[in-house]
């Protein structure tokens, strides 16, 4: 006899994150996101329905396959995902599952979501992000994005967070990364001080030159 899990009727739609790269369709008239994972090359809304990432004609999740949408249950799980050199550029996402969902140790596997918050990430030049631009890759019709500062967006247009959200719709909120704003400050404080220790250096330079200036017209 094989034993299941309880089934589970919450009273409110369960949190999960994730890590995805956000896009933006071709004509610039819709922002979404692109998983990290199995189905990477199907860009999805805001408010979106999970489809077979191999083609089958299932309803997501199926328990013989492994599609759907997939989150992790701990936002700290998520985030240290963004450590990998490949992740660096994606944002963390705040979602609630919706529809029939299969539950795992680590995550759920869903049929429906609703992102309802997408964090940023520092830009590359670890200044907080202010909007995205074009990262150089993408699917057909979906152009990638990445976070960047206004100094670093060079001649790419920037799309500003807000925009993003506007595009996103469905109530959907963009915020730059409060780690990105710590960093930046700490590295402002580490600048400072170098500034002052090499002005200090400079200082008993001089006063060494002028020392020795001095002897030699005494002498």
């Amino acid at each position: 006899m094989r034993l299941r899990l309880p089934e589970e009727r919450p009273t409110e739609p369960p949190t999960g994150y994730k890590i995805a790269h956000p896009v933006l369709s071709q004509d610039g008239s819709r922002a979404g996101f692109l998983g990290i994972s199995i189905g990477s090359g199907l860009p999805y809304g805001v408010l979106d329905n999970a489809r077979c990432a191999y083609g089958r004609r299932h309803r997501s999740p199926s328990r013989l396959c492994d599609c759907g949408f997939h989150c992790l249950h701990e936002r700290c799980e998520a985030q240290a995902l963004l450590c990998a050199a490949e992740y660096r550029k994606a944002v963390l996402l705040d979602v609630a599952v919706l529809g029939a969902y299969v539950r795992y140790e680590l995550g759920m596997r869903y049929a429906r979501q609703r992102v309802r918050t997408a964090t940023v990430g520092p830009c590359a030049c670890r200044r907080t992000a202010t909007g995205f631009a074009d990262a150089g890759w993408g699917r057909p019709g979906w152009q990638a994005l990445e976070p960047v500062c206004g100094a670093c967006a060079g001649s790419r247009t920037p799309l500003s967070l807000a925009d993003f959200a506007r595009l996103g719709g469905e109530g959907l909120r963009v915020i730059a990364s409060p780690e990105a704003e710590v960093e930046s400050a700490v590295t402002t404080a580490e600048l400072v001080a170098e500034v002052a220790l090499l002005q200090a250096r400079l200082d008993w330079f001089q006063g060494q030159l002028a020392r020795l200036t001095g002897g030699e017209h005494g002498k």
